[in-house]
């Protein structure tokens, strides 16, 4: 197998962490990855799904879907204000009290980045009963520092409808092998892809791995859903960036702590585990010694919540890398634990065969 060393991967996650890459605008993304894969089948849709592999498939073999996706939480410009000012709409699921007072990018037509920073009101102007709540998302603008409207639309080019992603850039932590950066939800998952696609190209295997980097799924699974049914495969793995809890819940009460191994969903807002799957995947991670963790989700979903009800069922597993703080600016995960992760399903590839795929 081949080895994957953590100056490449970390090269990698820094590229694709700090690359913009909003809901319906993953193209730059995209272009990132095109370099990575070794495929000479890449092809894209109309909604910025990108399709790795597909046109190799061997017609005697099931087809396994690799799937993670590229789309990162933002917002997009919704108007200009008089004083230049911008307010705007989230595309993805924000809490109010996260957004304010952090730095963001704009993407404008021409492709140049504007630095802003969601603007705050100062302590000193507000009155009491302010101070006692969080502001409505309507009530909070984007400044670039301009004073008009003129200003912005003219020296910058902004405009209504240009997108918004957090201005952060990556970091590494070589002590604890703890990384930090925006967008580990889902850019974890587009190495993952990237990763195991290109371990087993030319590899003799009893599956055809086809990699689906998949659009705007923080706008309700649209991407998935759009290639689930292109695709169609007969088994597929779902990577995710998946939230961390080890900060506010304790001891055993904690399910997707950093640095404990990848995560195996028994249940989340959209989809039920299928038990054989599951257990087929816990199986081959205790005989390779993967460490993973077990959750149970009362809300949030993956791309597994489309694929798993697509046409007659597309047999699904989710494996998510804990990380902790996602849909905010800033997010921290393990090095080890997206290792683990793509370790499981390089085992899973190599070994699994049309008649356990059928057994699901």
């Amino acid at each position: 197998m081949k080895k994957i060393t953590d100056s490449n991967l970390l090269n990698s996650i820094e590229e694709l962490t700090n690359c913009f890459g909003a809901p319906g605008f993953e193209e730059d993304v995209l272009e990132i990855i095109k370099t990575k894969v070794n495929s000479k089948s890449i092809k894209t849709d109309s909604i910025n799904n990108l399709y790795i592999g597909l046109d190799e498939v061997e017609d005697n073999k099931p087809i396994v879907a690799f799937d993670c996706h590229s789309d990162e939480v933002g917002f997009i410009v919704e108007n200009i204000n008089p004083n230049g000012s911008l307010t705007f709409l989230q595309l993805g699921g924000w809490y109010v009290g996260n957004i304010p007072a952090h730095a963001v990018l704009i993407k404008n037509r021409k492709g140049e980045f504007i630095k802003g920073i969601v603007t705050s009101k100062p302590p000193h102007f507000m009155t009491p009963e302010e101070l006692q709540k969080l502001p409505k998302l309507n009530e909070l603008t984007i400044d670039i520092g301009t004073s008009s409207y003129e200003e912005t639309t003219q020296l910058y080019g902004i405009e209504v409808g240009n997108p918004v992603v957090p201005d952060v850039k990556f970091s590494y932590d070589e002590k604890i092998k703890v990384m930090r950066a925006k967008a580990f939800d889902n850019r974890l998952g587009c190495i993952a892809v990237i990763e195991v696609l290109n371990t087993l190209i030319n590899k003799d295997l009893n599956i055809n791995p086809v990699g689906i980097i998949s659009s705007q799924e923080e706008m309700g699974l649209r991407g998935a859903e759009v290639a689930a049914k292109r695709v169609k495969p007969n088994f597929a793995i779902i990577f995710e960036g998946s939230p961390a809890d080890d900060t506010f819940r304790d001891g055993n009460a904690s399910h997707g702590a950093l640095r404990k191994g990848l995560q195996f969903r028994t249940i989340d807002g959209g989809m039920i585990s299928n038990l054989r799957v599951l257990n087929y995947a816990r199986k081959i991670a205790d005989e390779k010694n993967i460490p993973y963790q077990l959750i149970a989700r009362e809300k949030g979903s993956t791309n597994g919540a489309r694929y798993h009800i697509s046409g007659s069922g597309i047999p699904t597993l989710v494996i998510g890398i804990p990380t902790r703080y996602i849909h905010t600016h800033y997010s921290y995960a393990s090095l080890e634990d997206l290792k683990s992760a793509i370790k499981l399903a390089l085992e899973i590839a190599r070994n699994i065969t049309k008649e356990e795929i059928e057994s699901f």
